[in-house]
């Protein structure tokens, strides 16, 4: 028998490999879907039990009492994209806020009080910022030095009380901008919209925005590909300084005030808005429209709890709760969980399932 007729008898007594089973549609879970399910449930039930909810007053309420948080978490999600961290954003708005809060008292102008907290912010983001991408510091100790540190500094500026800058020469401005409305829209509204629309076209139409998700999904990757790395994670901290700055306007001129208590359960809520929202922990992906979801839905949990009469002491535990399911959530995705748990499996017929005979 020669060598082709072995081979040809061996290849008909061979079985006839086992077609793969087809795979069905994957459903796609966006990284807001969550949130966005989330608030709407929320959104219908307190309508349904409570009925000044959704009153425009209620509804302004809201945004104008999560804007301080809304600011901070846009910064937040800046440097969390890039795979860091900044712990002391709610000190550097206290510190921010002091320092306004001086040059007010001292008589100074709108334009000078307006510049005074924002130049801080920007040169306590930059000395951040330096340590941790030229000196290489690990971005938890520097930022959480720098809570302590502005924590401290903010008690010491006036011996631990607040400086009221009610009917201050350059305080009506700002009290206005705040508290004021246009059309029955308030300014602060409006703010909140355009910074939501300028900080997600700088995350998604700009260079810059393409090397900071390059950087925070492997930075040694953009390092190779020509990324200035160091320049990148220095500009986030930068960034989040800036924004702790405009924080601090907004929060004293709600509260007509610049107090040196730092409210310790906000830099929760901030960083808890943006992994809500469905920005990475691990860095390399997010945008700042999930955070504006996150921050929304946080503010409809803690006004539900107001009108609901529950003790404002619970709200530290709900938001810590929400962060835990966020996280799992967003874990759960990242492995592909929800894709095998929500496969849509197509049916195979049993005989093409079965070998072939021989």
């Amino acid at each position: 028998m020669t060598t082709s007729e072995i081979n040809e008898l061996s290849a008909t007594e061979r079985p006839t490999a086992r077609p793969r089973r087809p795979r069905g549609p994957r459903l796609s879970l966006g990284r807001q879907t969550g949130a966005v399910l989330a608030l709407i449930v929320v959104c219908v039930y307190l309508a349904a039990t409570q009925s000044v909810f959704m009153t425009w007053g209620n509804i302004t309420n809201i945004v104008a009492s999560n804007s301080v948080v809304l600011v901070l978490a846009v910064g937040a999600t800046f440097v969390i994209i890039s795979g860091g961290i900044d712990l002391s954003a709610a000190s550097v708005t206290s510190a921010c806020g002091m320092a306004l809060g001086l040059a007010l008292e001292h008589g100074a102008p709108f334009i000078v009080a307006l510049i005074v907290p924002l130049i801080l912010g920007l040169v306590i983001g930059f000395v951040n910022g330096l340590l941790i991408s030229w000196v290489k510091m690990s971005f938890l100790v520097v930022t959480l030095a720098a809570m302590s540190i502005y924590s401290s500094a903010s008690l010491v500026t006036n011996a631990g009380s607040t400086i009221s800058v009610y009917g201050t020469r350059g305080f009506n401005p700002l009290y206005d901008f705040v508290n004021d409305r246009v059309g029955g829209i308030p300014y602060i509204m409006v703010f909140d919209v355009a910074l939501v629309l300028l900080a997600g076209g700088v995350l998604r139409y700009t260079p810059f925005g393409r090397s900071l998700f390059a950087v925070g999904s492997n930075s040694e990757a953009a390092r190779i590909n020509g990324v200035n790395v160091a320049g990148i994670v220095l500009s986030v901290y930068v960034l989040a300084g800036f924004t702790a700055g405009i924080a601090s306007l907004i929060q004293t001129s709600r509260l007509t005030g610049a107090s040196p208590d730092v409210d310790p359960t906000q830099i929760m809520t901030v960083i808890a808005a943006v992994l809500i929202g469905g920005t990475a922990y691990s860095g390399g992906e997010g945008g700042v429209l999930g955070t504006a979801i996150g921050v929304l839905f946080l503010g409809v949990i803690a006004n539900g709890l107001t009108l609901s009469q529950v003790s404002a002491f619970w709200q530290g535990c709900v938001n810590g709760a929400i962060l835990l399911l966020a996280v799992a959530i967003t874990t759960a995705r990242d492995r592909g969980w929800f894709q095998r748990w929500l496969r849509v499996k197509d049916p195979v017929p049993a005989a093409a399932l079965s070998p072939s005979p021989r």
